[in-house]
């Protein structure tokens, strides 16, 4: 395994914000972790990477103990942090070399793997520009970049797309997929279409606990039909979760419910309302869908807190 997580917890003051988390990635998988805002992604990120310590737990990246051979475990590691902190009074090459100075790479070797960088990630016509003077998705280049420039097996990868406009959404998509042909990567990101083009297998963190860890494919297939119903006044939930074929019935707004079934229960949800004079503003079928499975994992849990 590249990445072994084991009971991993974190406190700050009074909140859990990591509850014994444990899960694996193995070598040469790309693997989205998913939470939402709050959830743990962040904090997991940087006690794998080194960057804070566990309360408890433990973390073994190629198989070593990021606690007790954190600079090893580094070494084989590249991060692009959230917020990719960059010094935006330096010059792009400049920069890159500066990164591949504190990674040890010799002075012989080192201007052609910044050179290498340069041309991967497409900064060929920025590279003697000012960091501070280019654009959101030139800076997340750059990001990667510097992830890259020790050729590390691992790569951990924090909201790599957040901001970016459509356009620029592309090209990093393009150029993670590139970059990652070789290696293992734990990739973040709140754009679930980015992760369902980029991974094959999800994990999702909520409130600190990790809720589901599986394929794509078999969260999507396993996650059942649901449909959106909305009446023109509050309904029992207890009485919607007796219509056949319901198996779950979340509250989404005052007369808006999201019922999950084991097969299409239209029909039945028509009939439950014309038999209690209740009448229906809107009834629609949810495609199964990372989106659909993201909601259900942290909405159910929402609504029973």
């Amino acid at each position: 395994m590249s990445i072994q997580v084991s009971r991993l917890t974190k406190v700050f003051g009074a909140q859990r914000a990591v509850s014994e988390a444990s899960f694996t990635v193995r070598e040469g998988e790309i693997v989205g972790f998913l939470g939402p805002n709050g959830a743990g992604k962040s904090t997991t990120m940087k006690m794998i990477t080194g960057f804070l310590p566990p309360a408890a737990g433990t973390v073994l990246v190629n198989g070593r103990n990021v606690a007790e051979d954190p600079r090893a475990v580094k070494q084989s590691i590249g991060y692009l942090g959230e917020h990719n902190p960059l010094y935006l009074d330096m010059y792009v090459h400049e920069y890159l070399s500066f990164v591949a100075g504190l990674y040890h790479i010799p002075s012989s070797t080192r201007r052609g793997r910044v050179s290498d960088m340069i041309s991967l990630c497409g900064l060929q016509l920025e590279q003697s520009k000012k960091i501070g003077s280019l654009s959101k998705g030139y800076r997340q280049r750059i990001g990667l970049a510097q992830a890259l420039i020790h050729d590390p097996s691992v790569l951990v990868l924090d909201e790599p797309t957040s901001g970016l406009d459509p356009n620029q959404l592309v090209e990093i998509r393009k150029l993670i997929k590139t970059v990652s042909a070789n290696k293992t990567v734990l990739f973040s990101s709140h754009i679930l279409q980015e992760v369902e083009a980029l991974c094959e297998r999800v994990i999702v963190i909520h409130r600190g606990n990790i809720v589901a860890d599986d394929r794509l494919e078999n969260l999507t297939r396993s996650s059942g039909p649901a449909v959106m119903v909305e009446f023109t006044s509050s309904v029992d939930e207890n009485l919607l979760g007796q219509i056949e074929g319901v198996t779950k019935v979340i509250l989404l707004s005052d007369n808006k419910y999201r019922l999950t079934a084991t097969t299409d229960i239209r029909p039945a949800v028509m009939r439950f309302a014309a038999e209690r004079q209740l009448p229906l503003v809107g009834l629609t079928q949810e495609e199964n869908s990372l989106e659909a499975v993201f909601r259900q994992l942290t909405q159910a849990e929402a609504n029973e807190a």
